[in-house]
């Protein structure tokens, strides 16, 4: 999946600009996505890697428009789908691009699957709503994908239930179910946490594979800097409900420029490499009700100035094309020495 050419802005599917997704709690409104910019092209995977409550499954929601409408509203921005304002659709036309063209793939199967329907009703449902060019042949296409997503002798276990199904497999089955109607984009929401590391390693192979041969794009949102280094094109790190660095995956994971960034790359460990304890970033993620006016990353960067504490760094260009947020590396200060050694 690596190694394309380069691309022109015209090859973007998704064009998420300046979004802003807030939700209303009793103790006030916590800024989930904050500013949020990037784009997918076509064909291409991307990352959006980030610590729990960094805000990147509230972007994944904002996209397929899934926020829960008594708490949470999108207050500015715009969400471009191969030429259209997503924001500016109604709910009518949102469920015709959702499955579609737009699947969704769970964190959790067990959850997303319901537990009293078979997997053949499941799959199907998809195809029922979305019928596309496999209405003449729709068992067919049920079959089909089932295969696609390697579960065993397909016919025989269309009348099984979830739980019949190992975690493997139960993953493979919602795979089927986003890649059934052949959609355009898959958001795939963390969905190897649940699983081992030998089943993990074969569903991302089976993805990347399925991707290549149909040329689908996809988001993939995590916190496994190993999943990104075997799936994505390029990387979007979050941090407080905003992207602090962007860029190809092997510059980020080889030279990587925002301190956290560093950091995330420290937290792995590293095959051959002693060391008397594991690294961990030090001290807590912000409060999200009182973000403050500078650098949300302040309280724990080993880097920081007096102006990150006043001031959100503008974007700094890099020459993979991305870009970074901080005031160190507009400023020219070295990034991988210090926050390196904070950690040993």
């Amino acid at each position: 999946m690596r190694g394309r050419g380069p691309r022109t802005v015209d090859d973007a599917l998704l064009r998420v600009e300046d979004l802003h997704t807030h939700i209303g709690v009793r103790g006030g409104v916590v800024k989930a996505v904050n500013g949020v910019s990037f784009t997918i092209r076509r064909g291409e995977t991307v990352g959006l890697v980030g610590e729990s409550g960094s805000g990147k499954t509230m972007t994944l929601m904002s996209i397929m428009g899934l926020l829960p409408v008594s708490a949470a509203r999108i207050v500015k921005g715009a969400i471009w789908f191969d030429g259209r304002d997503l924001l500016r659709e109604n709910e009518a036309a949102m469920r015709k691009v959702r499955g579609a063209r737009i699947a969704l793939i769970m964190q959790d199967a067990l959850t997303a699957l319901n537990p009293v329907l078979t997997i053949g009703d499941q799959v199907s449902e998809p195809l029922r709503y979305h019928p596309g060019g496999y209405q003449r042949r729709f068992q067919d296409r049920v079959l089909e994908v089932l295969d696609s997503v390697r579960i065993p002798n397909p016919a025989a276990r269309l009348n099984h239930y979830p739980h019949q199904f190992s975690g493997g497999m139960r993953q493979r089955v919602l795979a089927a179910m986003a890649l059934g109607p052949a959609p355009d984009l898959i958001l795939a929401d963390e969905p190897t946490t649940a699983l081992d590391v030998t089943i993990q390693a074969q569903f991302l192979t089976l993805i990347r594979r399925l991707q290549k041969e149909t040329n689908t794009s996809a988001l993939w949102v995590t916190h496994d800097l190993g999943v990104v280094a075997q799936t994505c094109d390029r990387v979007n790190v979050m941090y407080a409900g905003r992207i602090v660095e962007s860029g190809d995956v092997r510059r980020i994971l080889r030279d990587p420029k925002h301190p956290y960034t560093l950091a995330l790359m420290e937290s792995v460990p590293k095959l051959g490499e002693k060391r008397d304890r594991l690294y961990q970033i030090a001290g807590q993620p912000p409060n999200l009700l009182n973000l403050p006016p500078g650098c949300a990353f302040y309280d724990r960067c080993p880097l920081r100035m007096d102006v990150c504490r006043e001031q959100f760094p503008p974007a700094t260009p890099l020459e993979d094309g991305g870009s970074v947020h901080c005031w160190a590396v507009s400023d020219g200060r070295p990034t991988a020495a210090p926050a390196a050694e904070a950690g040993r």
